[in-house]
Formats: structure tokens, C-alpha cells, sequence
């Protein structure tokens, strides 16, 4: 028997399913929004937080290997790494006799693996000083230590738990001394390399990135691909008048022990630091603004390799 069709057309209720799911698409586009932008956030480095770490290290003390003001650097260092949520481990060793202490912070794991370095001691002599009364003090070691220190705890403070990457933060003993009888320049990262049994895919040294004056020329020694890779990176950001993309001299710095293991490496350090090794290098000639560069940068490569 047949049935008549009703005139009126019937109500379909499916035709709620997909609405609803629109619906529920919307909001949790919103809602991963809003979660991305809580994160880039949390993420931002935050360069005046990176000067008080400068102001901290020079209130130490200047930071010669042996010191209090030494190991009090050292137990700072590990107490924000181990606050952020990075393992620690302590590189006890020796090179010409010299104890050397070296901090690593360790995150993520695989490949890329990327360290990035700085110099946490201060030179024992300020023998640049222009008043030849104060050429046996200690340098303060606000720029040439303190400021590469600062960006480094930033960026242990900023970078996410969940990088694809594995990073290593290593806070170098032993750097500044050399032309002191019984020292040598660069003696934290040598010893850091040589203990090496694996090579990580990339370096990158910061060291006196705090001047008011900041200016960032490409160091000599350094890889060129990765130095043009990070000086990219910075003109994309900005900060083409920092980052200048050309060649002024080279230098030896904690970079050197890394290319001469194979191990691609670039050193961001100002060149002409007016103060470098004299009892001026104070915190009042470093800049939030230059650590911020600097921090961005940085934090912008990082974040680029996580997605390699």
C-alpha cells in the first residue's frame, strides 16, 4: 500500500550536526588564538629583565676564577637554569694547571643541536685601563662577561618545554685572561670541546653585546653560512643598523675551539667596546635596548630551527 507524502516537507534534524560543528571549530579556533598568543607571550625576551641579570653579576664582584664572586656566579647561573626547568651539569676540569668550572643547561633532545655559549669570568687586570694607577685592578666586567651571561639566562627563562630541538646553554670558565703569566685565552671552551663526544650542528658565542653603541659586525674566523644565517635573521627583525652584514677583523674567542673541531660556529661580539679591560666596564655603559636585540635574534633562530 502506498503512502501519501505529507505536503509539508519534514524537518531534518542532522542539519544541526554540522552547524554545531561549525560552531565548535569557531571556538576552538578562538581558544588556540588566544593559546598561541599566551605563548609567543611568554616567549618574548624581555631585555630589561636580561640587564638586571648584568647588574646582578657586577654586584657579585668581579667574577676571577677562585673567587667568591666566582662561585656565587656560578650557583646564580644554576639556580635559574634549574628554576626554568633545564637539567645542569657542572664541568669540573683543568687546563694549564687552572681550575675551570663550567656551566651547561641542557633542553630537548635529537637534531638540530644547537648550543650557544658565553664567558661568565672577568679579567684579573684591567691592564687597558687609560689610568695606568688602576692597571692592576680587577675589570667589572658589566659588557665583557656579564652581558652574553644576561642573554643567555633570558633565553633559559623564555625558551618553551616543547622544542623539537635540543639546546645546550654553556656558561664558559676561564675566558679573559690571557697575556697573564699562567693563563691563556679561552681555556673554559676549550676544555668544554674537548670533552665533546658528539658534535652539535651549530655554535654561537655572545659575548660584549650590551654597548650603548652597539655595533655587530661579522667576525672574521666565524662559519660564514651560519654568521650570514643569524645577520638574516636580525635584518628581518630590523636590526640591520646592529647587525651589519660585512667583515671587520677576527678575534679570538670562544667560538675558535668549536671551528677547530669541525663544528660550524659564528662569534656576536662588538668590536669596539671603548671600555674593554678597563676598570669603566660598569654597568651604566650596557643597555637594555642592545640586550634586546640581541635576545630577539637569537630567540628568532632558535625558534626557526625547531621547525627544521
Amino acid at each position: 500500500m502506498l503512502t501519501k507524502h505529507n505536503s509539508q516537507p519534514k524537518k531534518q534534524p542532522l542539519n544541526i550536526i554540522p552547524i554545531a560543528a561549525l560552531a565548535l571549530l569557531a571556538i576552538l579556533s578562538v581558544a588556540g588564538l588566544i593559546y598561541r598568543e599566551t605563548q609567543d607571550r611568554q616567549a618574548r625576551f624581555n631585555g630589561s629583565r636580561a640587564y638586571e641579570d648584568v647588574e646582578r653579576q657586577v654586584a657579585f664582584g668581579p667574577r676571577i676564577p677562585g673567587s667568591d664572586a666566582h662561585d656565587r656566579t656560578v650557583s646564580y647561573i644554576k639556580q635559574v637554569l634549574l628554576g626554568e626547568g633545564w637539567a645542569v651539569d657542572i664541568q669540573d676540569t683543568q687546563l694549564l694547571e687552572k681550575p675551570i668550572r663550567n656551566v651547561i643547561g641542557k633542553r630537548g633532545e635529537g637534531r638540530p643541536w644547537i648550543v650557544l655559549g658565553a664567558h661568565y669570568d672577568s679579567r684579573i687586570y684591567a691592564d687597558q685601563d687609560p689610568d695606568p694607577s688602576k692597571r692592576n685592578q680587577p675589570v667589572p666586567g658589566a659588557e665583557d662577561g656579564a652581558s652574553g651571561v644576561a642573554v643567555l639566562l633570558e633565553l633559559a627563562r623564555v625558551l618553551k618545554d616543547n622544542q623539537a630541538s635540543q639546546i645546550w646553554l654553556v656558561f664558559f670558565d676561564a675566558e679573559d685572561n690571557g697575556h697573564i703569566p699562567g693563563w691563556d685565552w679561552i681555556l673554559g671552551s676549550s676544555a668544554f670541546v674537548s670533552s665533546l663526544k658528539d658534535k652539535p650542528d651549530a655554535a654561537i658565542v655572545v659575548d660584549m653585546v650590551g654597548d650603548m653603541d652597539l655595533s655587530l659586525y661579522q667576525e672574521g674566523y666565524s662559519d660564514i653560512a651560519l654568521t650570514s644565517e643569524v645577520w638574516g635573521i636580525a635584518q628581518e627583525l630590523g636590526y640591520s643598523n646592529i647587525f651589519i652584514p660585512k667583515v671587520k677583523r677576527t678575534i679570538l674567542d670562544d667560538h675558535v675551539p668549536f671551528l677547530q673541531a669541525g663544528i660550524p660556529a659564528t662569534d656576536i661580539i662588538d668590536l669596539d667596546y671603548p671600555y674593554w679591560h678597563t676598570t669603566s666596564d660598569t654597568p651604566d655603559k650596557v643597555s637594555s635596548k642592545s640586550l634586546q636585540f640581541v635576545g630577539d635574534t637569537l630567540l628568532k633562530y632558535l625558534t626557526l630551527q625547531n621547525r627544521k
